[in-house]
């Protein structure tokens, strides 16, 4: 078992590019992909809704992780823990000890930062007068039950991680698994950060594609190597080009109380470079510490061998948001097409917002039956838009925009060959069909990407 990740060589890397952050943010906008919450009352500071194609974009990237990591396997189980638990959970995790960040406050404009990412100057007023740097805890707490009293303080879970963990047992009895094998689920999780920003990189409130995958012993840094190369695949299987993507391993001073080695999987965002998921070896640390909090043995016999072990635990954790995002930005293009110019979505097909557009040539009441009748032909194969409002040459444009990989369009010729035009994206070729053959020729094209 190897690895195909290459250690980060950072006296390699492109330029960031600054005017891009721009170009994508304008556009999610402007397109329905992402828009401030409560924007009517002024909106919420780092706090965004996904817009209808936004949400259909967090589904897409959703699947095709859950495809790889659950689908394409028969090691991996899933489950769906809860957002609250028991407090204790949190205490065994060291979650309320020591999952903290410093904090720092400007005393001349108030501004909080945190101090490891701003060095000793403020960077809204460039002030040197701070604050000596204190621990401040991530954790959201809140209440469960009518009384706001000790006994009823819970927290929102900052990660996905710890339910896995407190499940074990339950995952090993149920499905008679045994290792080496894995947990995955995807969910929100909060954070309470200093400084959130850039856009949806940094946010309170964000979705998590994590797995913890149960391995012996002496077979952790084996299964570390492992994954670290097959997450990195999956990014460059749906389209991140090489030059966006690094693997950067973590310094022995950078490494977590837990871990025995760590990587991130980094992508090249518009300031640099930023972490799009990390990979930990987590040895047997939470297994033990929940073990002992709890007094529940949580071990694994090997009938083999006879012999009763605590497996280590490798975790691949995404954020399903930050990558969505490193999506858009990787495929992101502008460039001509009859002599005019265009903007590109270059997303992969199978995590595009729609995957097909259904565009009737003209409103005229002659076409609209056909062509609804193509659009619900193609709607129980595909997620499919049917746009009809202006001219064909500036509906090809808006599916650009957005990254549809296919139209389909229903000429006035449709009505007497019962065929239509297919139109591809990227090279903006066109080939006629029946209508009968373009399910199967759109699943064919499909299935090449997969």
């Amino acid at each position: 078992m190897t690895s195909d990740a290459e250690p980060a060589d950072r006296a390699s890397d492109p330029s960031p590019n600054p005017a891009l952050f721009d170009a994508v943010v304008n556009l999610c906008k402007r397109r329905g992909f992402v828009f401030p919450s409560a924007e009517i009352y002024g909106g919420i500071r780092s706090t965004y809704d996904w817009g209808p194609l936004g949400a259909l974009l967090l589904r897409n990237v959703r699947e095709a992780w859950w495809r790889a990591m659950i689908q394409e396997r028969d090691d991996v189980v899933p489950i769906d823990a809860a957002v609250l638990t028991n407090p204790r959970v949190w205490e065994a995790s060291g979650h309320l000890a020591t999952f903290t960040d410093p904090l720092v406050d400007c005393r001349n404009c108030k501004e909080r930062w945190r101090a490891d990412q701003i060095g000793e100057t403020c960077p809204k007023c460039g002030s040197r007068d701070l604050t000596e740097a204190r621990p401040f805890n991530l954790m959201f707490k809140t209440f469960v039950g009518p009384l706001e009293e000790d006994a009823s303080v819970a927290y929102l879970r900052p990660e996905t991680a710890q339910g896995m963990f407190v499940n074990f047992l339950n995952v090993l009895q149920t499905t008679r698994k045994r290792p080496p094998f894995g947990i995955a689920q995807t969910g929100r999780s909060f954070r309470n950060e200093i400084t959130p920003g850039n856009f949806v990189f940094r946010t309170r409130e964000f979705e998590q594609m994590e797995m913890e995958f149960f391995v012996p012993p002496d077979e952790g840094q084996k299964w570390f190597e492992y994954w670290c190369g097959e997450r990195l695949s999956w990014y460059r299987r749906y389209g991140i080009p090489d030059s966006m993507l690094r693997l950067r391993q973590h310094d022995p001073e950078e490494l977590s109380h837990y871990s025995a080695g760590t990587a991130d999987v980094e992508f090249l965002f518009p300031w640099g470079w930023g972490e799009l998921e990390g990979v930990a070896n987590r040895t047997d640390y939470d297994l033990r510490a929940h073990s002992e909090h709890s007094g529940v043995r949580l071990e694994y016999f090997d009938q083999a061998s006879g012999e009763h072990y605590m497996p280590h635990a490798i975790e691949p954790a995404a954020g399903l948001t930050r990558t969505a995002m490193a999506f858009l930005l990787a495929a992101y293009d502008e460039d001509e097409v009859a002599g005019e110019k265009r903007t590109v979505l270059r997303l992969h097909p199978l995590i595009a917002p729609y995957q097909v557009a259904v565009l009737p040539l003209s409103r005229k009441e002659t076409l609209t039956p056909l062509a609804r009748e193509v659009l619900h032909m193609l709607q129980r194969h595909f997620i499919c838009d049917y746009d009809e409002t202006q001219a064909i040459g500036r509906r090809y444009r808006r599916q650009d925009e957005v990254g549809t990989p296919y139209c389909v369009t229903i000429d006035f010729d449709s009505l007497e060959d019962h065929a239509v035009t297919v139109r591809e994206r990227d090279s903006t070729e066109q080939v006629r069909l029946p209508v009968t053959e373009v399910a199967a020729h759109l699943h064919q094209r499909f299935d090449t990407v997969r």
